[in-house]
């Protein structure tokens, strides 16, 4: 009998799981992209993040996002783009690219959201960036130095032709497998349910295993320049 419990149990498991990742309405829920956006990792699925930092709903978003990218399945990545709409966007995107590069992500984000919106401090404007982020402590002079790397500007403009490139015409813009775009109704904590599912359809999709186990620490392991995409989901993801 208790066998039989558990053959139970574990069939209704799998079929919550096959749910989840039906339960999804189109126009409702995700949008399909009419121009697949190319993955940095073709065998992982990419969670991507259109984003501006003078965005107020990337702000609210922040939270709900910051926590979910750290506990994404082992088969899933993040990647993080500044839009870049006009000159006034250049550093800022500098400065995304930084964040991402330093790994100084739980700090910075939301203490540079503080400084945009609660403090009027204007960090499109890279000397008061700099007079700015020298006040930080010691996770503002990593990301300074990251600023100031010779990479960082080409990061920068490799931000603005994704912008131009796939049309992005608004902010917060969250893509699952370069493919399908979440419609937020502004729960953020629903969304991250929706995130969830299509995570699932993709795997589903590409008939991809169950993902494995994360290591409780992962292994540190070398970044090559790959691309700026690539360096930027590599740091963001702690690799």
């Amino acid at each position: 009998m208790k066998i039989k419990h558990i053959i139970t149990g574990l069939a209704l498991s799998l079929s919550f799981i096959t749910a989840n990742a039906d339960d999804l309405a189109l126009g409702k829920d995700y949008t399909v992209l009419q121009k697949t956006i190319p993955q940095l990792t073709k065998d992982k699925i990419e969670v991507l993040e259109f984003f501006a930092y003078t965005c107020i709903h990337c702000k609210n978003l922040e939270q709900e996002l910051s926590g979910k990218v750290q506990n994404l399945p082992a088969d899933s990545y993040f990647r993080p783009v500044h839009v870049v709409w006009d000159d006034g966007y250049t550093n800022l995107a500098r400065i995304s690219a930084a964040v991402s590069a330093s790994g100084t992500k739980k700090e910075a984000n939301p203490a540079i959201f503080s400084a945009i919106f609660d403090k009027n401090v204007d960090l499109r404007n890279p000397t008061v960036f700099k007079t700015w982020i020298n006040t930080q402590g010691a996770w503002g002079k990593k990301l300074l130095d990251a600023y100031n790397s010779p990479t960082n500007v080409a990061e920068g403009q490799a931000m603005e032709r994704m912008t131009l490139e796939y049309n992005i015409d608004s902010t917060p813009q969250v893509i699952v497998g370069g493919k399908y775009r979440i419609k937020s109704s502004g729960n953020y904590a629903q969304d991250m349910q929706i995130l969830d599912k299509l995570i699932a359809k993709v795997r589903q999709e590409r008939k991809m295993p169950a993902p494995a186990a994360k290591p409780a620490t992962p292994k540190p392991t070398k970044v090559s320049f790959l691309g700026t995409g690539a360096l930027l989901a590599a740091k963001a993801n702690g690799k």
